[in-house]
């Protein structure tokens, strides 16, 4: 299921613009809009999985 960047942000317990900043950091290149599941693994496996989605593993 895509996601929002405000939904990741959710996930790991940020503001959406801290992710951002971080995306810009790590120079990770996600397209606007929707995020797809092939790009959020990408955001979890350069970020690490947040908490909430460690239990559901």
């Amino acid at each position: 299921m895509a996601k929002t960047r405000q939904q990741i942000a959710n996930e790991y317990g940020v503001d959406r613009k801290t992710l951002n900043n971080w995306l810009k950091r790590s120079k990770l290149n996600i397209p606007a809009g929707l995020i797809y599941p092939s790009v959020t693994e990408v955001i979890y496996n350069t970020f690490g999985y947040p908490k909430s989605k460690k239990s559901k593993r």
